[in-house]
């Protein structure tokens, strides 16, 4: 059921006419953006609440809360950081334009983490849809006729171990969690 389903999410981008748009977006030379932490972007303090849509990464300040919507192909990563705050990146299967591809997504994460004591790295989704290697090189950065990874089923701990080492944090700090139900609310 895992397999037909996630060849089903790598050919939908391509019936919905996704790929060239991707394609185009990144031959203009535009660069994709992350919506990116207050901390970041000079401001003293992060907000308490944040919506991250796919393709994003954002912060929130100790007690905030992040939403994350309609996660259903998705992986939802989330820094807790030791001062309370979190760091939440919503990684897409596909790009969605002028937002980060999944094989940019951890690397704009540990920007904002900024060397930040971390205490636990939670990923949430749909595991099965995933193969770990995403986050390394992105599905539209295959070319025609190569072959893209196609998940065998769940692997919660390959996807721990690529984050942990993307994230250059220990593998113990990264909990992996199937959850493809639509919206998370994480505080």
């Amino acid at each position: 059921m895992v397999l037909p389903a996630a060849i089903l999410c790598l050919q939908l981008p391509l019936q919905l006419g996704l790929g060239p748009v991707a394609q185009a977006h990144q031959n203009t030379g535009a660069a994709p953006h992350a919506a990116s932490s207050p901390r970041a972007s000079g401001h003293l303090a992060a907000p308490v609440t944040a919506t991250i849509s796919e393709g994003q990464v954002k912060e929130v300040a100790k007690g905030g809360v992040i939403t994350y919507p309609s996660v259903t192909s998705c992986l939802t990563v989330t820094v807790r950081l030791r001062d309370g705050g979190l760091v939440g990146a919503h990684a897409s299967l596909f790009q969605v334009p002028g937002e980060l591809r999944s094989d940019e997504i951890l690397t704009a994460l540990e920007q904002v983490v900024d060397h930040r004591p971390v205490t636990a790295v939670e990923v949430t989704g749909a595991v099965g849809a995933w193969h770990p290697s995403y986050f390394t090189k992105a599905i539209e950065s295959y070319r025609e006729g190569e072959q893209v990874p196609v998940p065998a089923g769940q692997d919660p701990d390959g996807i721990a171990q690529q984050v942990a080492r993307q994230l250059a944090l220990p593998r113990g700090l990264v909990t992996v969690q199937d959850m493809p139900d639509g919206d998370q609310v994480v505080t």
